[in-house]
């Protein structure tokens, strides 16, 4: 099966699309399928099948489907012959996980620490501060210039996906990192030039991978228990301040989320603590499982007193 070029993808797309490719590739081989001429629309339903017969979640299974859409839509604009249909097969929808944010206290647990002398350590607390405080992505994170910061006004210009920008606001904790970081970033220079706000001990513009790695290691310093990821700290963003405010559109706008239905998990989770303090406080909102087991216990209790009326 002949497999088309990928330059137009971004590169983690490109790379997750060629390993579903060549996997759609073995699948077809093994259907003695050789020529792109020979897939129709019954093949690839016969893929989907096979793809859910492998234990695949539908985020999964929705992941190649786009690959394979991709690759079909390739081969129509490059005149290679292939009678199944790109709009042949329609992705599943993919259970919406709710985020995993850090509770208030873990935040302040965090990032609210001693003094230090450490240059690192002072990077690094500033730029989680700037993520929980602003709501940001790693990837924006790591792509802010000083530039992009107004510490006149309190806000950040963020470059997001597709190179759209937005402004946030910064809170000021957040600003008092960033002056003082910005003095020791200077010294670690070794080009006047480099516009990144956070740098490695290089002088170089800090990687995705370097944040999540000092992360972590600061969860671990500050024994919190758990280990931590970036989008964590973002997480920990939107549910706290919509905790806070109830204002969806203005969480969509800091977020930089394109649909308000991507926003709206985070009242999911909202909702979800409501109703854990609901249960815990309401002396008529016991769950189903907690009545049976009230239940299970009285019968029990009923039979010990009636073997204790037989042996007295």
């Amino acid at each position: 099966m002949m497999l088309t070029e990928s330059a137009t993808l971004a590169h983690k797309t490109q790379s997750a699309y060629l390993g579903d490719w060549q996997q759609l590739q073995s699948y077809l081989h093994d259907q003695d399928i050789l020529e792109p001429k020979q897939i129709d629309d019954r093949r690839l339903r016969g893929y989907l099948a096979h793809c859910r017969e492998s234990g695949l979640d539908n985020r999964s299974i929705a992941r190649k489907l786009s690959a394979t859409r991709w690759l079909l839509r390739c081969w129509q604009k490059t005149y290679i012959v292939c009678p199944a249909s790109p709009d042949a097969l329609k992705s599943p929808k993919a259970a919406k996980k709710l985020p995993d944010a850090p509770a208030i206290e873990t935040m302040n647990q965090l990032l609210d620490q001693p003094l230090t002398e450490d240059v690192l350590l002072i990077r690094d607390r500033c730029m989680f501060e700037l993520v929980y405080s602003s709501g940001l992505r790693v990837a924006e994170l790591v792509r802010l210039d000083v530039l992009d910061i107004d510490r006149n006004e309190g806000i950040a210009r963020v470059t997001g996906k597709r190179e759209k920008t937005r402004l946030v606001p910064v809170g000021g904790k957040a600003l008092d990192r960033v002056i003082q970081w910005l003095p020791i970033r200077k010294t670690l220079l070794k080009d006047a030039t480099e516009p990144a706000l956070f740098v490695n001990r290089r002088g170089k513009r800090l990687t995705t991978r370097s944040v999540q790695m000092r992360l972590n290691r600061l969860a671990q310093q500050t024994h919190l228990g758990q280990a931590l990821h970036p989008h964590q700290l973002r997480h920990a963003f939107a549910t706290h301040v919509l905790e806070s405010s109830g204002d969806l559109r203005a969480v969509q706008e800091m977020l930089g989320h394109e649909s308000l239905s991507t926003t709206q998990i985070y009242t999911h989770l909202d909702f979800q603590r409501l109703a854990q303090v609901y249960e815990a406080a309401h002396p008529r909102a016991q769950r189903i499982d907690q009545i049976k087991t009230q239940g299970e216990s009285m019968i029990n209790l009923e039979k010990n007193e009636q073997k204790i009326e037989i042996s007295d």
